[in-house]
């Protein structure tokens, strides 16, 4: 029962908190399940981590003490504790970037009952030279239907707290919270800790943007015109390459774009329609390329395939064969690179790789098979 009577009620509270606790632990490990398994289904937002945790006793009286004791009992409005507590159960998601904060509450809104919501990032975005922790804060309540699944029933009642942040608003509030002293401290220490928090919240927004910056390159690569069958483009490749029989226009050999992993990207999508590339494994093997020939262009690498790859195709059926191994589209593609010029790839190959080509290539054409 509701009092003015607060060593009455921290006693009433902490009978609460030990009677329940079992349901609290449940309670999280429930929502932080279903977060776990709803979050990806309702839009690409990449997740990095999903917390949850149930709030101590005694942190949630002290949070009350300090956050609604006075107030409450200036009004002479009696309490519960409790009913003050509204992140006894919290939640923790962390995401990549700023923008996902916003994706991930209109799920929250649409999935559940949200009863407020604290804009941490507004308020320190809108107030003149501060810095901190940011975040966005969902206090919400399971709602129908979802309540009526009797594994949800027993949480009817219940508030949860979540908190949405970006990884670096995430490392910055650890951080924070391991600066004991940031109040009643010297003028020159609180600016340093200020410019400590500009540097996350700088980073957080470069983060986003070279993810933006990203996705452009992306589609300017994409609405470049096709040069897979231009000989125009396919000309500027170095003599070396072609030989003798087909002359080199030096100026659209410079003018070709230099090799990078957003064009290798389109030629090898190309050559390689139904494999997903995977971004770290593009972004390191094109720069083992660029690393052997630092002017190669993306001429010269389409070139470069589109020359060799139905031998190297026929290969790749004689050695997988003949071998428990398999050529994914990377091998065809180290095979095709040192067939046009085997002295500049020479590494691109292990020794035993490159000995077991050479031995198919030294086969007259008639015999490879």
């Amino acid at each position: 029962m509701a009092s003015l009577d607060f060593e009455l009620e921290k006693a009433e509270f902490r009978d609460f908190y030990d009677t329940h606790s079992f349901m609290l632990s449940n309670a999280s490990r429930s929502l932080s399940s279903l977060l776990t398994d709803l979050l990806p289904q309702m839009g690409s937002i990449p997740i990095s981590k999903i917390e949850a945790r149930v709030k101590e006793r005694e942190e949630c009286i002290k949070k009350f003490n300090l956050k609604y004791r006075n107030g409450l009992e200036e009004k002479i409005q009696e309490y519960v504790i409790k009913d003050h507590i509204s992140d006894l159960v919290g939640l923790r998601i962390v995401c990549l970037y700023e923008d996902d904060i916003e994706k991930i509450s209109k799920v929250l809104e649409d999935q559940f009952e949200v009863i407020s919501v604290t804009d941490k990032i507004a308020t320190i975005e809108n107030t003149e030279g501060s810095f901190g922790y940011k975040g966005l804060h969902c206090d919400i309540r399971l709602k129908n239907p979802r309540l009526e699944l009797p594994e949800y029933g027993a949480y009817a009642d219940l508030c949860f707290e979540i908190q949405i942040r970006t990884i670096v608003q995430d490392s910055w509030s650890v951080l924070d919270h391991k600066i004991k002293y940031k109040k009643s401290i010297p003028n020159r220490l609180k600016r340093r800790i200020n410019t400590l928090a500009a540097l996350f919240e700088l980073a957080d927004r470069e983060f986003r943007q070279i993810r933006d910056s990203t996705e452009e390159e992306m589609k300017k690569e994409e609405a470049d015109p096709e040069d897979f069958d231009d000989p125009v483009a396919a000309s500027a490749v170095p003599i070396a390459d072609i030989g003798p029989t087909r002359p080199v226009d030096r100026r659209l050999e410079l003018r070709s774009s230099k090799l990078n992993a957003f064009n290798f990207l389109k030629i090898s999508g190309h050559f390689f329609p139904d494999y997903e590339f995977e971004p770290q494994k593009v972004d390191g093997f094109v720069q083992e390329i660029v690393d052997a020939q630092p002017l190669m262009t993306r001429a010269a690498m389409n070139e470069k395939l589109r020359r060799h790859i139905s031998q190297v195709k026929r290969y790749q059926i004689y050695f997988e064969a003949n071998t428990t191994n398999r050529m994914n589209p990377f091998t065809v593609i180290r095979h095709c690179l040192y067939l046009s010029d085997k002295d500049g790839f020479q590494g691109i190959l292990t020794n035993v790789a490159r000995e077991f080509f050479e031995a198919w290539l030294n086969v007259p054409a008639s015999e490879q098979n």
